[in-house]
């Protein structure tokens, strides 16, 4: 008998191999090393402050919508921890002291530009939060043993309160998107939309990396 692959299943392997190149970037090698400065932290938060400024809007929009309204949920919101996050990292200021990459207002637009379409939608969505619930786990730890920040603040981005188990949540996104009702074109245009989110992820690291120089410590 054979097994039908799940969409869940199609999507995370068919856009692994981008997945995978968005770890493989400079800078998250050395961040995931511990050599990356403080300051050179704040840059990847100050970016992903703009992207999930971004998403969660989009979110709120098509929050009644049959489609994509299951996955808009608030206990994954990031932009609040992000704001804590920023104002650790830059003082109180800290919304003059941030400025948005090339590669970050590209991915901006991009968010914007498929914002009425729920399936665009929700492969942003996957990209980013199921990977803050993943890999993201693996970073927060990391990034705790290299700043000591004394209270959550630095790395509130990744901690999900009102999700008392992620593994289970991560189970229970699976199931949505194995419930959307999708032909072969439209999931295959879903899984296309999930490979150009890796990829412009992947332009905003390639871009802070070329920062390093300046923010590696020894």
């Amino acid at each position: 008998m054979t097994v039908t692959e799940t969409f869940a299943d199609q999507l995370k392997n068919a856009t692994w191999n981008d997945h995978e190149e968005a770890e493989r970037t400079a800078y998250l090698d050395a961040l995931m090393g511990g050599r990356v400065s403080r300051e050179g932290y704040a840059d990847m938060v100050a970016q992903h402050y703009y992207a999930y400024v971004a998403l969660e809007e989009a979110g709120r929009a098509l929050a009644d919508d049959p489609v994509a309204g299951p996955f808009v949920s608030r206990e994954l919101e990031r932009v609040p921890s992000l704001e804590v996050d920023l104002e650790e990292l830059y003082g109180t200021n800290w919304r003059d002291a941030i400025t948005p990459s090339k590669p970050t207002l590209t991915y901006v637009a991009r968010i914007n530009q498929i914002a009425d379409w729920p399936g665009g939608f929700i492969a942003h969505h996957y990209t980013r939060y199921l990977g803050d619930l993943s890999g993201g786990q693996v970073i927060r730890k990391l990034v705790e043993r290299a700043y000591n920040f004394e209270t959550s603040a630095g790395v509130a981005f990744y901690l999900f309160p009102d999700i008392p188990d992620l593994k289970e949540f991560k189970v229970d996104y699976r199931n949505r998107l194995n419930s959307l009702n999708l032909d072969e074109v439209q999931a295959k245009r879903v899984i296309a939309e999930t490979a150009l989110a890796y990829q412009l992820n992947t332009e905003v690291l390639v871009e802070i990396g070329k920062r390093l120089p300046e923010y590696l410590v020894a």
